[in-house]
C-alpha cells in the first residue's frame, strides 16, 4: 500500500508540472533527484514511470559534498537524504506545482543547432576552439571560467610561473561564447542529463549573489558533449580528502603555495622544538607519475636555488621524500627511469617504496606500519571518473568511464558524445581504453570538432537528424610520446609511440630544452606564451617570488 500511495503522489505532482522538475517553496526547500527507468541519467525530479516500483531508491540517497573537488570543470553530483519514502506521501501535492526551471528552450525550425560542451578541460577547449559558429550556436557550462595548461601547473606551486601563465580564459579561446547574441558560457555545474527530452539541468552556487541557493536552470540541445574530466583517485584511504593537497586546479597550487611558504615562515618561529620544525619542513609526494616527479624536481629547484638563499635560519631542515608503490615514471623508458631516480637522489629528494595505509592530519602511515611525518603533502595517483560521470545511466567503459564507439557517440542514446578523460572505448570496439592524458583529450577533441563541422554542412547537426549521414573514418590516437622535467634543467624526453615499442629516448640538459621549447609553443594563445618566457626569464635572472598572498 505504501509504494501505491507514493506513486500516486508522484503522479499527481506531475500533472501539476508539466516540465517534469519542482521545486519546493517552503523553508525546507531540497529537489528531489530520483532514478529512472527510461534513459535518464541523474535528472532532478521524481520520475512518473512506475514500472519497476523504483521510488524505494529514494530512501537510500545520500548527501555528497558540495565542497568536493572539481574535475575540468565538471563537479560531482549532489544528491539529498530523505529519512524514507514516507516523507514524500506526508507532504502537500503543492511541493509539486513550482513552474518549470528557466533556461533555453529547444531550437526552432530555421535556427542553428546548437551544441552543449560540459567541461573546460583539455578535449572541451580543443572542440570549442575549431568549433564552426556559423553553422552552429554552443553553449559551454562549467564551474570554472577558464582551461588549465596542466604541464606547467606544478611550477606555478613554487613561483617559477605566476597563476594567470596557465589559466585561459574560455572565452577567449571560443569567442562566441561572449560576443554571440545566442552562444553563452555558464558558470555552473551540470547535475543531471536527460537524453530523451535532449536537456541537461544545471545548478550554481553564488553565495549569496542569486535569488535561489543553489539556483537551477535547464539547456536544451541539439547535440550534446561530454567533457567532464575525472577526480584523483584516493583509492578510498581515510583521510585523504581531508588532509592532502591535489594538483589539477589553479586553486589547488595556490594553496600548496600558501602552505608551503607559511610552513617555512612558521618554522622560524622562536621556541619551536627541532622535531616539529623538521616535521613542518617536511614535503611528502605521493605519487610516481609524471606530476609528482616534476612537483618534486620544482620543489627541488626551489629548495636550493631559493631557500637557501632567503631562510637561511632552517635551510637545512627542508626535505622532500617521494613514495610510490612501484617504480617511478613506470610509462618511461628503462633507462630514463635510472636516470630520474638517480638524479632526484642527487638533488635531495628521498624516495620511498611504499602503500599509504591512512592519512592523519601531520603523518602518514604505510602498509607496513612505518610513520611519516609531514608539512605538506601533495597527493598525485593518477585520477578516475567523477560521481558525476558515475550517476549517469549510459553505458560504461572498463574503469567506469562513459562508453564510446569508434567516433566518440555514446551508443544506445542519439546525439551525445563523449571524450577526454570521462570517455573510453567500450569493450566491443575492441580498442583499449586510452590514458587519461592531455595530448590524448586534445587529439579527441580536433577529431570530433571536424567530424561536427562535416555533419553541420550536410544539415545535420540538429537533433535526430544524424540517421544515414556518413560519419567517415573513426578515430584513431596515435601516441606522440612522452616528457617530464626532474629539476636543475634536467628533463626526460621519451619519442617511443608504446610502452614496449622501440624509439628514440633522451634524457639531459637538450631534454630540458626540448621540454620548454615544445611546452612553450602548446600554451594556447600569444599572451600566455609571452607570460610564460617572462616569467621564466625573470627566475632566472631574479630568483622565484616567495611572497605569500591570502
Amino acid at each position: 500500500m505504501a509504494l501505491e500511495r507514493i506513486a500516486r503522489t508522484a503522479r499527481n505532482g506531475f500533472r501539476r508540472s508539466p516540465s517534469g522538475a519542482s521545486t519546493r517553496t517552503s523553508e525546507k526547500d531540497m529537489l528531489c533527484e530520483g532514478a529512472s527507468t527510461r534513459k535518464y541519467c541523474s535528472l532532478p525530479s521524481l520520475e512518473t514511470d512506475t514500472r519497476n516500483r523504483n521510488f524505494l531508491y529514494l530512501s537510500s540517497i545520500s548527501k555528497v559534498n558540495h565542497n568536493s573537488f572539481w574535475s575540468r570543470g565538471i563537479r560531482s553530483t549532489p544528491t539529498y537524504q530523505f529519512p524514507s519514502a514516507e516523507r514524500i506521501v506526508e507532504e502537500s501535492d503543492s511541493e509539486y506545482n513550482d513552474p518549470k526551471y528557466p533556461g533555453l528552450e529547444a531550437t526552432k525550425p530555421g535556427e542553428k543547432p546548437r551544441v552543449v560542451v560540459l567541461g573546460t578541460g583539455w578535449a572541451a577547449c580543443r572542440f570549442l576552439k575549431g568549433l564552426d559558429t556559423k553553422i552552429y550556436d554552443v553553449v559551454c557550462i562549467s564551474p570554472r571560467n577558464h582551461m588549465v595548461f596542466t604541464p606547467l601547473l606544478a611550477s606555478t606551486c613554487v613561483g617559477t610561473l605566476e597563476f594567470r601563465s596557465v589559466a585561459e580564459p574560455v572565452t577567449h579561446i571560443q569567442s562566441a561564447l561572449a560576443t554571440d547574441p545566442n552562444s553563452f558560457f555558464y558558470l555552473a555545474s551540470c547535475v543531471g542529463v536527460d537524453t530523451d527530452k535532449h536537456e541537461v539541468y544545471c545548478e550554481t552556487i553564488s553565495k549569496g549573489g542569486l535569488p535561489h541557493e543553489p539556483y537551477r536552470f535547464k539547456v536544451a540541445y541539439d547535440k550534446l558533449v561530454i567533457a567532464a574530466g575525472a577526480e584523483p583517485l584516493t583509492f578510498g584511504i581515510k583521510g585523504v580528502k581531508e588532509h592532502a593537497f591535489f594538483l589539477r586546479e589553479v586553486n589547488h597550487a595556490q594553496e600548496i603555495r600558501k602552505k608551503l611558504l607559511l610552513n617555512l615562515m612558521l618554522s622560524e618561529h622562536p621556541g619551536i622544538p627541532e622535531e616539529e620544525r623538521k616535521r613542518l619542513l617536511h614535503c611528502v609526494v605521493i605519487g610516481g607519475g609524471p606530476t609528482g616527479v616534476e612537483f618534486s624536481g620544482e620543489l627541488s629547484d626551489f629548495i636550493m636555488k631559493d631557500v637557501r638563499e632567503r631562510y637561511t635560519h632552517v635551510k637545512d631542515y627542508i626535505k622532500v621524500t617521494l613514495i610510490e608503490a612501484n617504480e617511478i615514471l613506470s610509462s618511461f623508458d628503462v633507462g630514463l627511469r635510472r636516470y630520474a631516480t638517480n638524479h632526484l637522489t642527487k638533488c635531495g629528494v628521498r624516495l620511498m617504496r611504499g602503500v599509504v595505509k591512512e592519512v592523519h592530519p601531520e603523518k602518514i602511515v604505510l602498509n607496513d606500519g612505518t610513520d611519516v611525518p609531514y608539512g605538506l603533502l601533495v597527493w598525485s595517483t593518477g585520477v578516475g571518473p567523477s560521481e558525476f560521470v558515475k550517476s549517469l545511466d549510459l553505458p560504461k567503459s572498463a574503469g567506469g568511464r562513459i562508453g564510446v564507439d569508434g567516433w566518440l557517440r555514446v551508443p544506445s542514446v542519439e546525439d551525445v558524445f563523449a571524450l577526454g578523460d570521462c570517455a573510453g572505448f567500450l569493450e566491443q570496439t575492441g580498442r583499449p581504453v586510452l590514458p587519461a592524458l592531455a595530448q590524448v583529450a586534445e587529439r579527441e577533441g580536433k577529431y570530433l570538432v571536424q567530424l561536427f563541422n562535416k555533419i553541420g554542412a550536410q544539415n545535420a547537426g540538429k537533433a535526430l537528424s544524424l540517421k544515414d549521414i556518413p560519419l567517415g573514418e573513426p578515430f584513431v590516437y596515435k601516441h606522440l610520446g612522452s616528457m617530464a622535467t626532474v629539476g636543475r634543467y634536467k628533463a626526460l624526453v621519451d619519442l617511443r609511440q608504446s610502452k614496449d615499442a622501440k624509439g628514440i629516448s633522451l634524457a639531459g640538459f637538450l631534454s630540458w630544452f626540448i621540454w620548454r621549447s615544445a611546452y612553450l609553443t602548446r600554451v594556447v594563445s600569444w599572451r600566455n606564451r609571452f607570460y610564460v618566457a617572462v616569467n621564466w626569464a625573470t627566475t632566472i635572472v631574479f630568483g622565484r617570488d616567495n611572497s605569500r598572498i591570502g
